[in-house]
């Protein structure tokens, strides 16, 4: 089965090898440039058990040349355009993740559209490694959920219910409870591949046995549009209300450069 034909069935693909090694070591140098210099929406997080830190960041690839350069240079965009059958693609955005040695965090399950100021179905994000990553650590997928329905997103910490009202949503459900009841997909990797996914593949990952950096590029297809959201969303992008109609393709070349078509 070709990936595309994959990623249509189950909205996941594993993509072994997708960086050359040169752009791993790129992309690595990114990493801990953006360690060094964090964004105003870095969040770090120490466990109250005293284990490894967390660490995330959105929306550098202005600040930091590397990311944009594997976006450009590793041929992501005609690999999205490919597995979405889009036409155009654009960075949506990108999405640093640092799981220290021994951390305990998990990330819970949960769909990433839902937390967006986007509609539409054109839509793939291509988590890559820098590390090995064991199974258990690594993300895992609900095969299928890319077609729905929407979760209610909610803070991974408190719990509380961000960017909809509480209740505009179905609430995520308890997939831990009864894990052979679900399609669940994952897979080792090395530093280099990627898996791609759906934003709205209902996915988690465990805590981190060894170090685990990690980054995510988000990439939008021809369906989708500006979507208002009631609450502040998960990344946010000030002003972008000022550059948009709801309905309006992501025409917008400085908040969302196109990297193929």
């Amino acid at each position: 089965m070709s990936a595309a034909a994959g990623y249509a069935r189950d909205g996941v693909v594993h993509l072994p090898g997708f960086l050359t090694p040169e752009l791993v070591a790129t992309l690595a140098e990114g990493v801990e440039r953006d360690l060094a210099e964090p964004g105003p929406l870095a969040i770090s997080m120490a466990p109250d058990d005293g284990s490894g830190r967390f660490v995330e960041d959105f929306c550098r690839w202005v600040d930091i040349p590397e990311y944009r350069h594997v976006a450009e240079a590793s041929g992501m965009g005609a690999v999205a355009a490919d597995l979405m059958a889009s036409r155009q693609v654009r960075l949506f955005h990108d999405h640093m993740l640092v799981k220290e040695a021994g951390s305990s965090i998990r990330t819970p399950w949960h769909q990433d559209q839902p937390y967006y100021c986007i509609d539409g179905s054109q839509t793939v994000s291509f988590w890559i490694p820098l590390d090995p990553v064991s199974r258990t650590a690594a993300p895992e997928f609900v095969a299928g959920t890319h077609g729905g329905p929407w979760f209610m997103p909610r803070s991974f910490l408190a719990g509380s219910a961000l960017v909809f009202d509480e209740g505009a949503l179905e609430e995520v459900p308890d997939v831990e409870a009864d894990r052979s009841a679900w399609p669940i997909l994952g897979w080792e990797m090395q530093p280099g591949d990627a898996v791609a996914f759906n934003m709205l593949t209902l996915h988690a990952a465990g805590p981190a046995d060894t170090r685990r950096r990690a980054v995510s590029f988000r990439l939008i297809g021809d369906d989708v549009t500006y979507a208002p959201r009631p609450h502040r969303t998960s990344p946010p992008f000030p002003g972008i209300e000022d550059e948009l109609e709801p309905g309006d393709a992501m025409a917008v070349d400085r908040l969302f450069p196109l990297l193929c078509g």
